[in-house]
C-alpha cells in the first residue's frame, strides 16, 4: 500500500473539489500517494462518481470513529478535514487530531470559518469552536504534527441556492415567487465557492514540503464582493426577466437548520450573530482580503455568474 492522503468528508461541499484536483497535481510531480476519500454511503451518486478517479479509493467510515490503529493500518501520511460545526465539534475534532498525532501523521489541511468569527469571545458558537481547535493544535504537544487552517469567507453554497431555485421555477412555471436572499441589500460580501477552497487545499496537499505553511491560518474570500441587490441582477441576468418581488436579509434557512435535528433552537440566535456581521459588511473583501501566500498558490476565481451557472447545471 502507497502512502495515503486521507480526504475526510469526500463528497462535501469542499471535499469533492480536493479529489477532483489532488491527482492532477500529484501526477504532475510524479508524486505516489494513495488517495482515500471518505463518505457516508458508498453507493450515493458523487462517492460512484469520485470512484472512478484515477488512484483514488472510496471507503464508507465515520471520521469521528478515527483511531491512531485505522491510520497506521491505511497508511495515512497527510489529511484534509472539513469537520461539521454542530455543538459537538471540539469534541470530535480535538479527538480526531490526538489520534493523527498519536499515528504520526505528517501533515493535516483543516477547514476552519470566517476570520471574522473565530475568537475566544465570538457571538458564533463554531467560532468559537474553531478559536479552541486552533488554539489546542497550537501547543507543543502537536509540535510533530503540522497543520494549516483555511479560514474561508461565506460560502455560495449557503447563500445562492434560494436564487437558483428561484431561477428553476420561474423557468419550469413562468411564474414568479418571492426572491428570498439572505444577503443585504447594499452591504459587500466577498462569497467564495467551496470548490475553489478544496482546490487550495489540494496545492497543499500536494506540496513536496509543507513547512513553510506549518501553522498557518489562511484567511479565503471568493474574487469580487457582492451585495444583494447585485445577486438580484444577476438572476435576472439568468432568467430573462425583471424580478419583481425580492426580501433581503431572509433567515428563513434557520427554521431548516432545526429541522434537520443536528442544530437545536438555542444556537439560533448565535447563527445569526454571524448573519449580522455580513449584514454589516464585515466580509468584503477590504474586511478580509485573501491571504498573500493563498493569492501565490491557488487562488480563487469563480464569480457569482460562474457559481450560478454551475449550480443550475448539477441537476
Amino acid at each position: 500500500m502507497a502512502p495515503t492522503i486521507l480526504v475526510v468528508g469526500a463528497t462535501g461541499n469542499t471535499g469533492k473539489s480536493v479529489i477532483h484536483t489532488l491527482p492532477a497535481l500529484l501526477e504532475s510531480k510524479n508524486t505516489k500517494y494513495r488517495i482515500l476519500g471518505l463518505t457516508r454511503s458508498l453507493d450515493s451518486p458523487i462517492s460512484k462518481k469520485l470512484a472512478k478517479i484515477s488512484n483514488v479509493e472510496m471507503q464508507e467510515k465515520d471520521w469521528t470513529t478515527i483511531d491512531a490503529d485505522w491510520l497506521k493500518e491505511q497508511e495515512v501520511v497527510r489529511v484534509f478535514i472539513a469537520p461539521h460545526n454542530l455543538p459537538h465539534q471540539f469534541v470530535d475534532e480535538s479527538a480526531f487530531y490526538i489520534a493523527l498525532l498519536q499515528a504520526g501523521v505528517q501533515y493535516v489541511v483543516k477547514i476552519s470559518t470566517a476570520l471574522k468569527f473565530i475568537g475566544p469571545v465570538s457571538p458564533v458558537f463554531y467560532g468559537r469552536s474553531h478559536w479552541a481547535i486552533e488554539t489546542l493544535l497550537s501547543q507543543p504537544d502537536f509540535k510533530n504534527l503540522q497543520w494549516t487552517s483555511l479560514r474561508p469567507s461565506i460560502f455560495t453554497a449557503s447563500y445562492l441556492p434560494s436564487s437558483v431555485e428561484w431561477i428553476k421555477s420561474y423557468r419550469k412555471t413562468g411564474n414568479q415567487d418571492t426572491l428570498k436572499l439572505i444577503l443585504n441589500a447594499d452591504a459587500p460580501v466577498a462569497l467564495i465557492n467551496p470548490d475553489d477552497i478544496g482546490n487550495t487545499a489540494a496545492h497543499l496537499l500536494a506540496l513536496d514540503d509543507p513547512t513553510p505553511h506549518n501553522q498557518a491560518k489562511y484567511a479565503l474570500s471568493g474574487p469580487e464582493d457582492v451585495t444583494g441587490k447585485r445577486l438580484v441582477e444577476a438572476v435576472e441576468q439568468i432568467a430573462g426577466v425583471k424580478v419583481q418581488d425580492v426580501k433581503y436579509k431572509d433567515i428563513g434557512f434557520l427554521d431548516e437548520l432545526v429541522a434537520s435535528g443536528g442544530y437545536p433552537k438555542k444556537v439560533l440566535t448565535s447563527i445569526i450573530a454571524g448573519c449580522e456581521l455580513a449584514w454589516n459588511g464585515q466580509f468584503s473583501l477590504s474586511e478580509c482580503p485573501t491571504s498573500k501566500e493563498i493569492l501565490e498558490l491557488a487562488p480563487p476565481k469563480s464569480t457569482i455568474m460562474d457559481c450560478l451557472h454551475s449550480m443550475l447545471e448539477e441537476e
